[in-house]
């Protein structure tokens, strides 16, 4: 059996050494029009930051490699030029010498990954515009960072890439600005957790721009919507990212509604023989069920692996992602995984949102605040997305939400998993644990939540409220949301006595806490809609900077 794959990365390499782990008499070859394969992609603002020394670190792999360790042979710098289904034959070219020749396969593979998205701007052919998508364009920027010695640079773009590049550059000297066309940064948050990130950004001398684009590109600036003049020695276009799917599309395979291959749950197209994996591919919603594309190393490396197993017998089936993200920028954390607020009410679930505000560990042991975003559906109380922003211990938490989420945990859930505890790694009652309890009380225990938003919206509406800040004297004095009366947690019993039972009150303390145990006094006397403040008044700011 002679088994072809296209594309040398992650999903490609991947599929291989599957592939030869089920059939080792199986003819395995690669072809690949680049010059790298299976390298480190996440690792490449890195190497331009200097955190990794050397482009080595990031290509750790050649052919050499894979023919000794796997006997697969791997052909760099040949592009598949086409691919004859019915004859099972590819014609290829040798990019190194010219040559045009033909391949035959029993098996197909198509790992042709995805490009960087470049928008249509004005100037962006210019030599000092990038792309960071392959070690060829991380070589180019680094070669002009250290011959050319920009001193500023505008990164076009707030998703990962983006980010990274920007805090990379930042530690380089380089003044960096972030322009991004929509109303925050991070498209995968929600505005609330995203103006985490924004503040964050402009205290480490970020300058960051939203709700604008980029016109134009000179050798010196960028010019923007609003016809304001940004200085750049440099431009990353960090735009996400297109799959590549020509060669897929006149060989007669279907591409499914994100414009990606479509594939089945073992990665099998609409052509017999031919499998499709990696960045190239769409992938299915955990939670919804839809199709969604999210290229994400993880994803490709699994999805190869399942390429590989069913072209060679095997029966490994795809069941899906939740779009689970992590990026470190500077000393900040952000994850998030499964649905955000938005693709919620998008997809038409009736929902709860909480935001938890507690330290990864106790603060005697150094413990730093992270914010967590809970979002759960009212309904049944299933777990639908988290959103987390912090400094320590994030990507423990995310993970424990998304096995969560996998498998299909409700909120009341949460409370009862035996988390590790010990006061150098966590709370008595973790963070997971306190989002669960959080959620569980507004769905089934008659404590319901308000969120900034929300907020807003009732003290714009004209209804009647009262809005009860239940801090202290002192914390009120120094800051309160305008239309909120002092009412503090310790004289909450004898002021429930006077107050309208009928009327909508919210409460709120600094973080919750305080504003939940306000809400019960009141709940407990007898008021019909009482509402604490996600997050308090803490977050409350937080989310009015943006």
């Amino acid at each position: 059996m002679r088994l072809v794959i296209i594309g040398a990365v992650a999903a490609g390499t991947s599929a291989a050494a599957k592939a030869r782990r089920n059939n080792e008499n199986a003819e395995i070859v690669i072809y690949d029009k680049d010059q790298f394969i299976s390298y480190s992609g996440c690792g490449m603002p890195y190497y331009i930051g200097g955190e990794v020394a050397s482009a080595d670190e990031l290509t750790p792999r050649d052919p050499v490699f894979f023919k000794n360790k796997y006997n697969v042979d791997i052909f760099i710098r040949h592009e598949v030029l086409s691919i004859n289904s019915q004859e099972k034959v590819l014609e290829i070219k040798n990019l190194s010498t010219g040559e045009i020749f033909t391949d035959t396969y029993d098996k197909l593979i198509l790992a042709t990954g995805a490009r960087a998205a470049v928008p249509p701007i004005k100037g962006v052919e210019n030599k000092r515009v990038f792309t960071l998508r392959n070690i060829g364009d991380m070589n180019k920027i680094k070669a002009y960072i250290n011959t050319d010695h920009p001193k500023s640079a505008a990164v076009i773009g707030t998703g990962f890439i983006g980010l990274e590049v920007c805090e990379n550059l930042k530690e380089l000297g380089i003044e960096v600005t972030l322009i991004e066309q929509l109303p925050h940064v991070t498209l995968s948050l929600d505005n609330d957790m995203a103006v985490y990130v924004k503040s964050y950004l402009e205290e480490k001398g970020i300058v960051v721009l939203t709700g604008t684009s980029a016109n134009e590109i000179t050798e010196s600036s960028v010019i923007l919507s609003d016809g304001s003049v940004i200085k750049a020695d440099m431009v990353l276009l960090a735009t996400g990212v297109r799959p590549n799917t020509e060669l897929a599309l006149t060989a007669g395979i279907k591409l499914g509604t994100t414009r990606a291959i479509k594939v089945d749950e073992k990665m099998r197209t609409n052509l017999e023989d031919i499998y499709a994996c990696g960045d190239c591919t769409e992938q299915y919603h955990a939670v919804t069920g839809k199709p969604v594309y999210r290229p994400l190393g993880s994803t490709a490396n699994k999805t190869g692996r399942i390429a590989g197993d069913n072209a060679t017998g095997g029966n490994l089936e795809f069941r899906g992602i939740l779009g689970t993200g992590i990026f470190k920028i500077f000393d900040m954390v952000v994850g998030q995984t499964g649905l955000s607020e938005r693709e919620a009410i998008e997809q038409g679930y009736e929902i709860v949102v909480c935001h938890n505000i507690k330290p990864n560990k106790p603060e005697y042991m150094g413990g730093k605040e992270m914010v967590i975003k809970g979002i759960a559906d009212k309904t049944d109380g299933r777990l639908l997305g988290v959103q987390i922003v912090g400094f320590e211990g994030v990507d423990k938490r995310i993970d424990v939400f998304i096995t969560a989420i996998t498998f299909k945990a409700k909120v009341e859930d949460l409370f009862h998993l035996d988390l590790a505890y010990a006061p150098p790694f966590s709370t008595t009652k973790d963070p997971v644990m306190y989002t669960g309890m959080i959620l569980d009380n507004a769905i089934h225990k008659n404590r319901p939540l308000i969120t900034a938003q929300e907020l807003d919206d009732l003290i714009e509406s004209g209804e009647k409220y009262e809005l009860i800040d239940a801090r202290t004297a002192s914390d009120y004095e120094r800051s309160h949301i305008e239309t909120a009366e002092n009412i503090p947690h310790a004289t909450m019993r004898a002021a429930a006595q006077k107050m309208d039972k009928d009327t909508v009150v919210v409460t709120y303390c600094n973080k919750g806490v305080t504003g939940n145990a306000a809400q019960n006094i009141l709940i407990n006397n007898g008021y019909k809609r009482v509402y604490n403040l996600s997050g308090g008044h803490k977050h409350y700011s937080k989310f009015h900077l943006n």
